[in-house]
């Protein structure tokens, strides 16, 4: 079995990305620059380089020394707010970047480059929900721009250099491992705030709606997407939930009542998203496994453990 490159496999979702990869047993190389990856997310059977794709002479010499047959794209500016803060920081890691692994995958003969794309944040607000592929996208923010646009380059290099893509549209992804300071999940943000007893705070009425999408389940269509046909696929549970919803699935969990603080709504953010999966379904074979309510009480669990080890070493 050949060697698979991760880029960004020190993240949240890379990181479960990686293990997967392994545990099926490819050889896996790690590029990461550690600046919202975490060395505790590594996993010591993957090779580790603490490169910033920015660096292209850096990123080169992996691609030389690695010869991967495929690339996993997951190195990126993950903040929708600070998109339509500062498009210009999202923009050169988001589409730079992206061309940069792009660049050097054609150079090096990668057969493979699977990039992690976004589902909400690409097709932007729609009249109809699940939305499919088919759907022209329209982003409302710098983030999802960036993510179309680097969609469009797979589609080039494809097109005209023959390097077979796939790009995964994802829902809202969590689990064990979200950073609730960094990557601002709803999910990892409220499992702190709740372990903490301390108030959950809902932007808007708390009725935005969101597609959410257990890791594990992620990572398999990382696993599924090494030899399924190219193209786009959505990778979500085709549901809808509201934040006060999940407000309501964590009292269940959690067995308390929980202190709710609403403030303004955010710029740039949709109002509504569910992905259609049958093209997952029928091209991958995929669907999620895990249901919301199990993948919230696996996570919650986690973080309660997090919590106390913290605790435990007086942090």
């Amino acid at each position: 079995m050949g060697t698979i490159l991760v880029t960004g496999g020190a993240g949240f979702i890379g990181s479960h990305v990686v293990d997967t990869y392994l545990e099926a047993g490819f050889s896996v190389a790690v590029v990461d620059n550690l600046v919202t990856g975490k060395v505790e997310n590594l996993n010591p059977k993957a090779r580790f380089y603490q490169v910033d794709i920015m660096d292209r002479e850096a990123l080169r010499r992996v691609f030389e020394q690695e010869r991967p047959f495929c690339v996993n794209h997951h190195a990126a500016h993950i903040n929708l707010r600070q998109s339509v803060e500062d498009p210009l920081a999202d923009a050169q890691v988001n589409i730079l970047g992206t061309l940069q692994v792009l660049e050097l995958s054609r150079m090096y003969g990668v057969q493979r480059v699977i990039f992690a794309s976004t589902g909400g944040a690409l097709y932007g607000e729609v009249e109809e929900l699940p939305v499919g592929e088919e759907y022209p996208p329209s982003p409302l923010s710098p983030y999802g721009v960036a993510k179309y646009a680097a969609e469009k380059y797979l589609s080039y290099y494809e097109a005209v250099w023959g390097l077979s893509c796939v790009a995964l549209r994802y829902g809202n992804v969590y689990g064990p491992r979200q950073d609730p300071l960094g990557e601002a999940g709803v999910i990892a943000i409220f499992s702190r705030k709740i372990l903490r007893n301390e108030p959950c705070v809902v932007f808007g009425d708390g009725k935005k709606t969101r597609d959410y999408v257990f890791v594990e389940d992620v990572a398999r269509a990382n696993l599924l997407a090494l030899y399924a046909p190219s193209g786009a696929y959505n990778i979500g549970t085709g549901k809808e939930t509201s934040v006060l919803e999940l407000l309501g699935l964590f009292r269940r969990i959690a067995g308390k009542d929980i202190e709710v603080v609403f403030a303004e709504e955010r710029k740039g953010e949709i109002s509504r998203v569910a992905l259609a999966i049958e093209r997952a379904r029928r091209l991958l074979g995929w669907e999620p496994r895990v249901t919301l309510e199990e993948g919230l009480e696996r996570t919650f669990t986690w973080f309660a453990e997090e919590e106390r080890v913290h605790e435990g070493h007086g942090a």
